[in-house]
């Protein structure tokens, strides 16, 4: 019996860009390449009405995870009820993911989007679980008030409501605003 490397593979439908898609894929992420591609025969054309020799699967990795994309038709369509999580470590790699991801399809909130192929994604920063999950619930509140008013994350922006420094800057503010109204009564 072979011994099965990955035991639960993400398998994409796409109606007939798979190999365009993990193209595409693999030319983001650095440690990613296509592994094998099959076509379809002349049998079951009735079934499937592709041309003999077309593309039926892209295996293909990114960072040792195995994915698979079919051109399986138009029939279904990818949602936001299933995502792709990339970590990120700095806000460098988050514009990059971000970018890449993003271009020709639709930037969402919190982290979200969706790619030229209605693939959703969400490009996060590492730290960000920390945060929400800090054993001070008021530290995970200023975070969350912070990315909830964010498309791409911003991680300083982050960090800052984390750390307390946002509502100590937008307080100080505040004070100066009033100041500055009061001078020039």
């Amino acid at each position: 019996m072979p011994k099965i490397q990955q035991k639960i593979t993400p398998f994409l439908w796409f109606d007939t860009q798979a190999e365009e898609a993990a193209e595409f894929y693999t030319s983001i992420f650095e440690n990613s390449r296509i592994t094998r591609i099959s076509r379809y025969g002349k049998v079951g054309r009735e079934v499937h009405g592709k041309e003999a020799g077309s593309v039926l699967t892209v295996e293909f990795e990114i960072e040792g995870q195995t994915f698979i994309a079919l051109n399986g038709g138009p029939h279904f369509k990818f949602n936001e009820a299933v995502s792709f999580q990339v970590t990120s470590e700095t806000q460098d790699e988050i514009d990059y993911f971000w970018n890449k991801l993003s271009e020709g399809g639709q930037e969402g909130q919190c982290g979200w989007l969706k790619d030229k192929y209605g693939l959703s994604w969400q490009v996060v920063p590492s730290a960000l679980p920390q945060m929400l999950t800090d054993a001070d619930g008021v530290k995970s509140e200023r975070v969350m008030k912070a990315l909830l008013q964010m498309k791409k994350f911003d991680l300083q922006a982050l960090e800052r409501a984390y750390t307390g420094l946002a509502v100590a800057t937008s307080e100080a503010m505040s004070v100066g605003d009033v100041a500055s109204l009061t001078r020039q009564e």
